[in-house]
């Protein structure tokens, strides 16, 4: 089952990007985790308690204004309230209520959706509490006071929230296999599923954003049956461009989270932009099978140098996923379709790939007598033994006596030397470090 998504909603200048790099845990806003992917991330994943959720921020909603930004945003706003299960809904405790957050209550009564008011910059209980009374005018339900910046009242409002989420009953059991198509609009996503079904079930256009929803399509290729989940695109304008982009993820984190596989669709007559980066990042970060299409390949020039100076940029610009597999594609002719299935089955079987823990250490041995662990101020790195703990991704455990002398570089020699042994082609490998006290 798929986290639970929330969406920080309200008019602008309530406090919402604070509340929403509070819960992440750190400046989400100005951090990248993720080398090349770009910044300003409006997605992240929360733990509170037992429960797991995405948190989604949107931009401020100013329900009757005519500015085309402002509207753009408020369209962006409503997306991310129909993808949520729960929204938080912010006000200024400060400001006191103003006819826009009567705009915003009316939006999410419409939308029907599980709302809780959440009343911010309340930094002084005492001082605040008697004007929180006043957004019960609203008509949303209990306002919850916090302040953001204080971290005060969090807690109450947490558990508030996680207590509305969806009953994780068991669902049918569905074995299929799960293909999230993802990429900037207008670079063949549906062109690419339909030329798959032979039908137009998804429209097509040369017009960006024709797709509006995620939608799940079945399709049956020799005798196995697959699930492919089309993401949307939205439309492009010049004077909004980077914002779209920046609200472009919204429906791809949703897809990812139910995916098994990601089909990363690439447009050849363009090259490998930044934004395919921040694309693939959410893919990568949640720990999904990862498949590069580049589409339109035949309507590239092409000479005997081609395939691998365009391999090289990408594993250039998507260097944080080496492990990805590449596929040359034209969703016109059909060129290589078939072969994408052939790869979606090696990804889903890494994926779920197990490496005995005698053998995994055998390869570490082996690993360690070529090239010795680091050393610090004469103290050298041992590790004793290294296990598999999990699959989707194939996760590692990995036994030291210091976690702190264990380098990234290290690790990443050891995934090497698993990946000479196993390959685990189109799968990121995850390595949990462990202390522990010498015999």
């Amino acid at each position: 089952m798929s986290k639970p998504i929330v969406a920080i909603v309200g008019r602008p200048n309530v406090g919402k990007s604070t509340l929403f790099n509070m819960l992440a845990g750190e400046r989400i806003a100005i951090v990248k985790d993720t080398p090349g992917v770009t910044r300003d991330r409006i997605y992240a994943d929360v733990s509170w308690l037992n429960y797991q959720f995405t948190i989604m921020d949107t931009g401020g909603i100013e329900p009757k204004s005519d500015d085309q930004m402002l509207c753009h945003m408020k369209e962006q706003a409503e997306m991310a309230i129909e993808m949520a299960d729960v929204v938080l809904f912010l006000v200024d405790v400060q400001q006191g209520v103003v006819d826009a957050d009567y705009g915003v209550a009316d939006m999410l009564r419409k939308a029907q959706k599980k709302v809780i008011l959440v009343v911010n910059k309340v930094d002084h209980f005492d001082k605040w509490m008697p004007d929180v009374y006043e957004f019960y005018n609203l008509g949303i339900g209990e306002p919850y006071p916090v302040s953001a910046v204080g971290k005060l009242g969090i807690g109450e409002m947490l558990d508030e929230l996680t207590a509305l989420f969806p009953e994780n009953t068991e669902e049918e059991e569905d074995d299929r296999p799960r293909v999230a198509v993802i990429g900037k609009p207008n670079v063949g996503k549906s062109s690419i599923i339909n030329k798959l079904l032979g039908e137009n079930r998804v429209i097509v256009s040369d017009v960006a954003g024709t797709t509006r929803d995620a939608i799940d399509t079945a399709v049956t290729w020799e005798e196995k049956e697959y699930v492919f989940i089309d993401t949307a695109g939205l439309r492009r304008k010049s004077k909004i461009k980077e914002e779209i982009e920046r609200y472009s993820i919204l429906r791809t984190v949703s897809a990812v989270e139910r995916a098994d596989v990601v089909v990363l669709v690439i447009d050849a007559t363009e090259g490998v932009t930044e934004q395919d980066a921040k694309i693939a990042g959410i893919a990568h970060d949640r720990g999904r099978g990862v498949i590069i299409a580049v589409n339109k390949w035949d309507a590239v020039e092409k000479d005997n140098h081609s395939v691998k100076n365009y391999t090289n940029e990408i594993r250039n610009v998507l260097s944080f996923m080496p492990y990805a597999e590449i596929l040359f594609i034209s969703a016109r002719t059909g060129q290589r379709l078939p072969k994408l299935f052939e790869l979606l089955d090696v990804v889903i079987q890494n994926q779920q790939l197990r490496v005995a823990t005698g053998v995994l250490n055998e390869i570490l041995a082996e690993a360690v007598a070529m090239q010795q662990p680091p050393s610090d101020k004469g103290r050298r790195l041992k590790i004793f033994y290294m296990t598999q703990v999990g699959i989707k991704p194939p996760t590692f455990v990995v036994f030291v006596n210091d976690k702190r002398l264990m380098h990234f570089s290290y690790t990443r020699y050891l995934e090497n030397k698993i990946r000479e042994a196993f390959g685990f082609g189109g799968t990121s490998l995850r390595f949990l470090v462990r202390e522990r006290k010498e015999k």
